[in-house]
């Protein structure tokens, strides 16, 4: 069982930048691959990115790949989602995720969530 926790949602600027936090409990987080994936209301959940369990790799969805960047420090149990030259249409609540599997680009692969953090861009 893994219980997650984002921080650091808010309201930004367009070519701001934002950085958020998962924390994770438990002790085997390095044995989970992490999604980050947000939400714009009336839209489906949709892909970020996701990093691999020791972090040596990470793949974007087209849409915020060159400004979005992953990372995770699994000592401290948590990922990042580093968010620079932000725009309004990254608007979204978003979630970071979960999974012992293979860290396919959809919401159904993953099996623990956070409660998501809003970030609002204003043009």
């Amino acid at each position: 069982q893994v219980q997650l926790v984002e921080s650091g949602g808010g309201l930004m600027q367009a070519g701001g930048s934002l950085r958020l936090s998962c924390a994770a409990s438990g002790r085997t987080f390095s044995s989970y691959a992490m999604g980050w994936f947000r939400q714009a209301p009336g839209e489906e959940r949709e892909f970020v990115g996701v990093i691999g369990r020791s972090g040596g790799v990470a793949s974007y969805a087209d849409s915020v790949k060159g400004r979005f960047t992953i990372s995770r420090d699994n000592a401290k149990n948590t990922v990042y989602l580093q968010m620079n030259s932000l725009k309004p249409e990254d608007t979204a609540v978003y979630y970071c995720a979960a999974t012992k599997g293979i860290p396919i680009p959809r919401p159904r692969y993953y099996d623990y969530w956070g409660q998501g953090t809003q970030v609002t861009v204003s043009s």
